[in-house]
């Protein structure tokens, strides 16, 4: 049974009502080699283009994968100018082109600043003075969440994907905008973003010979594309050591410095890990976790298109 959900633009058309109908339905996607497949569908009646009578396509959501970025949590955002100098970084969202996201000057609480970047971002696609890549996905940029949790501020990508990497990710990205220096002062310089996490891997391999402080090898079982100065762990159940792989090591044999390792490790029994950097809060990459959430999204993606006029 579809539930209809009523939706206005109170700041414009206060007194215009539209209607967006979410439901659960069966379908078989492209891909799928004929299998149904249970759904989430998004739909309307109402037109992007009142004038050109244009209908808004139906939207169905099968997978969650949300394309995030976020900064570190190292600076203090509790009180933040912003001033000539420290107004503008660049953003990419799902592959896009780079935009420029420039801030209005003033002071900013966190949860103000959020919802002033976010508002920015959801503007670029329309705002007159960007060169808008009409490749790009305006949803993308429309539904863009920010938000400001655990001192942290985290831009969510405005669309679903079943990727966080390739062609059809769902991604997010920013660097800074030349000279400017608002990247580094919010924190982002030392962030982390979803698809980094959804590429990174940490591989690991059972030591097959005993070593201890006086060794200068690891012989271990093959790790593909091992090389020198790799950052490393040793471990068994009780004892870990932590080194980098010197000049000489290979997929099956690991360089050591002499008296790199404070514990001895017998073979069979201890393994080596390769070390990548991971996000700090081990939170899942997903950012719709709940039904609520995503269901929250589609009707936001179809309100963002609805000509209200």
């Amino acid at each position: 049974m579809a539930t209809n959900v009523t939706v206005r633009d109170l700041d414009n058309y206060p007194n215009t009502s539209k209607t967006i109908s979410v439901d659960q339905t069966t379908l078989v996607p492209t891909g799928a080699q004929g299998d149904e497949k249970w759904v989430l569908s998004f739909t309307t009646t109402a037109y992007s283009d009142s004038t050109l009578s244009t209908n808004i396509q139906n939207i169905y959501v099968q997978e969650f994968s949300t394309g995030w970025v976020k900064s570190s949590g190292l600076v203090d955002l509790n009180d933040i100018t912003i001033a000539s100098g420290s107004k503008a970084f660049e953003i990419s969202i799902d592959g896009s082109d780079w935009y420029d996201v420039t801030l209005t000057s003033g002071s900013y609480g966190p949860d103000s600043l959020a919802d002033h970047i976010q508002d920015v971002i959801r503007d670029i696609p329309t705002t007159s003075g960007i060169s808008w890549n009409a490749n790009d996905d305006q949803l993308a940029f429309l539904n863009a969440t920010v938000e400001y949790t655990d001192g942290k501020l985290k831009i969510i990508s405005g669309n679903v994907s079943e990727f966080y990497t390739g062609t059809n990710k769902s991604s997010v990205h920013v660097q800074a905008n030349g000279a400017d220096t608002l990247y580094e002062d919010l924190g982002f310089n030392l962030g982390m973003d979803s698809e980094t996490i959804a590429t990174t891997s940490i591989k690991e391999a059972l030591v097959t010979t005993s070593c201890g402080p006086s060794s200068t090898a690891v012989v271990i079982e093959t790790m593909a594309g091992l090389i020198a100065g790799e950052p490393m762990a040793i471990m068994d159940d009780t004892n870990i050591d932590y080194f980098i792989a010197a000049s000489g090591t290979n997929t099956t044999n690991i360089v050591i410095p002499i008296s790199t390792l404070a514990n001895s490790y017998i073979g069979g029994k201890a393994k080596v890990q390769r070390l990548r950097i991971q996000d700090p809060d081990q939170e899942p990459v997903h950012y719709h976790s709940t039904v609520d959430s995503v269901i929250r999204w589609g009707i936001m993606s179809i309100l963002n298109q609805i000509d209200f006029s």
